[in-house]
């Protein structure tokens, strides 16, 4: 197992220390249970986008390089 030192505010190590006190356990122990909580309960961002997500292969290979793309760029909007 690796380690890793961690910065935390008073109130943070507080919380921690008193869980770790009452169940009579590491407080390592009780960081890395609530660590492993938050990584299972939130998905990732790339799970969370993956369906904003474009695939390579549909988009045009010269979008940004072919001039005939930006040729009516900007062109439609009303306040110009």
């Amino acid at each position: 197992m690796k380690t890793l030192t961690v910065k935390l505010p008073e109130l943070l190590f507080a919380e921690i220390t008193h869980a770790a006190k009452e169940r009579k356990i590491a407080k390592s122990v009780i960081v890395r249970e609530r660590l492993e909580r938050v990584s299972k309960e939130q998905p990732s961002l790339w799970s969370r986008m993956a369906d904003l997500v474009i695939e390579e292969d549909a988009l045009p290979t010269d979008l940004s390089s072919n001039k005939k793309h930006l040729q009516k760029y900007g062109k439609n909007r009303s306040h110009r």
